[in-house]
């Protein structure tokens, strides 16, 4: 006797042989997933770059501690400017490497899956391409960021711990470090100016690669490359201009502008005072905002219509 045919509805069985219905949150959470895991690079490459720069940090603290407690002894922001100083080459460090990891993501995000003909797996899964696209495009717009920021906030949590038990084995103020370096704001600081100056600011670059991405056959970074640099000597032969060209490298590297810092202060520093209302007033955020979301609905189409290379 088939007990599953007769079930009646509501009852237990009947809840028992109806499939559960995906939400769309689980959809991004697994899409999410999914490119973590296909892209380790993402979390691996700054914790490596930042494995390497405590292990020297490290060799220097031993080998030099005299010259912290120098530094530590001098009351002029010049002391506490030095002081900071290893702090934020750290987070240059890591910050160049969020660039770099987001230029090589973007170029890849649609053309591996394509290259290695994983694609038609992907398409055939209830995740639409608009989601797909989207998810993809998140990853150096906020997550990447975001755990950037967090790396170099647990970096510099180690590095201070390593200068406090320096400091003490060698009778050094550990107080005084403490309070010229500041972790949790200067963590602070370093999300809000990868996130403003990194992310959203070169916004329209990023989409572009994506969207080339999704579009070339082969040698995305180039294909991607060409035109930016064919419209540039374009403009410097006809007009002796390099309008297009800084407007381009300006949205590619960023700027302290847009964390509301004056040029000649880092943006980590304790000082700093940001000001987001600015930000999101500045026409030049909503216009590149707009060419961003014009490449990212093209992609959205052509992840449609391509398949396997």
């Amino acid at each position: 006797m088939n007990t599953h045919a007769n079930a009646v509805p509501g009852s237990v069985d009947s809840q028992r042989t109806t499939p559960a219905v995906t939400s769309a949150t689980q959809h991004i959470y697994w899409s999410l997933r999914r490119e973590f895991w296909e892209n380790r690079y993402l979390y691996v490459a700054p914790m490596a770059v930042a494995s390497v720069f405590l292990f020297g940090f490290l060799i220097s603290a031993i080998h030099s501690p005299s010259h912290l407690r120098e530094l530590l002894a001098m009351s002029t922001s010049h002391g506490h400017d030095e002081i900071s100083g290893i702090f934020d080459i750290a987070a240059a460090l890591l910050m160049g490497t969020a660039i770099l990891m987001s230029v090589f993501y973007c170029t890849e995000a649609l053309h591996s899956e394509r290259r290695d003909r994983s694609i038609l797996f992907w398409k055939s899964l209830p995740v639409s391409d608009a989601m797909t696209v989207l998810v993809k495009a998140s990853i150096p717009l906020l997550f990447l960021p975001a755990l950037v920021a967090a790396i170099t906030g647990v970096l510099w949590f180690l590095m201070l711990l390593l200068s406090s038990a320096v400091l003490i084995g060698t009778g050094g103020n550990v107080a005084m470090l403490w309070t010229h370096v500041t972790i949790l704001h200067m963590t602070w600081l370093m999300f809000y100016h990868v996130l403003t100056a990194h992310a959203l600011w070169p916004a329209p670059v990023y989409c572009w690669f994506l969207l080339v991405s999704g579009w070339a056959r082969r040698a995305a970074v180039l294909w991607a490359a060409l035109p930016i640099l064919a419209i540039g000597g374009l403009e410097k032969i006809a007009f002796n201009t390099l309008h297009f060209a800084t407007l381009v490298g300006s949205r590619f590297i960023g700027s302290t502008a847009p964390a509301g810092s004056s040029p000649d202060v880092f943006p980590t520093n304790p000082m700093t005072h940001i000001t987001p209302g600015s930000f999101l007033a500045s026409p030049g955020l909503w216009i590149g905002l707009v060419f961003a979301a014009i490449f990212l609905v093209a992609a959205i189409r052509l992840r449609r219509s391509q398949g396997p290379i």
